[in-house]
């Protein structure tokens, strides 16, 4: 178990910044380097992006990377996507941070079948389904509704 760093996610939902993560790991030594292979488990917190619901959830995440010795003679500028040993120490933190980014849904939603909120007033509307309004009436109509108001009442 480890504390979550910071930004563990998207603006939606996310890791809390120092919960506990829950790490599987296996190193293996090969010619290169390390290669890590495991998974991550955390507490998922958020909201719906449909209802703004508040959202919680547990999330597994599976990952492997394999982390190449520190070369003295390797050019910086060579490739940069290649993880490496500093001082035989590895960073896990960019790759926990790709896989659980990467293992989020794109738009979280507390149900499947949310209905989200009414686009004129707000309310949200798994709590009231019956939700509804009379028919806008269009301002170029309106002063013959008026009229036909006025002749009701005569």
């Amino acid at each position: 178990m480890v504390p979550a760093p910071a930004d563990l996610g998207i603006e939606v939902l996310g890791v809390p910044e120092g919960s506990q993560v829950e790490l599987d790991l296996r190193l293996e030594a090969v010619m290169e380097g390390v290669l890590v292979t495991g998974s991550a488990t955390a507490e998922l917190v958020g909201e719906c992006v449909r209802c703004l619901e508040p959202i919680e959830d547990e999330l597994s995440a599976r990952f492997q990377e394999l982390f190449v010795y520190d070369d003295r003679d390797h050019d910086p500028d060579e490739d940069d996507e290649t993880s490496r040993l500093e001082d035989d120490l590895l960073d896990l933190e960019p790759l926990l941070r790709d896989a659980v980014v990467l293992a989020l849904p794109f738009q979280p939603l507390c149900s499947e079948d949310c209905p989200g909120l009414c686009t004129e007033c707000g309310a949200r509307l798994a709590d009231d389904p019956d939700h509804g309004h009379d028919e806008p009436i269009d301002p170029r109509w309106a002063g013959l509704t008026q009229l036909v108001q006025d002749q009701e009442e005569d």
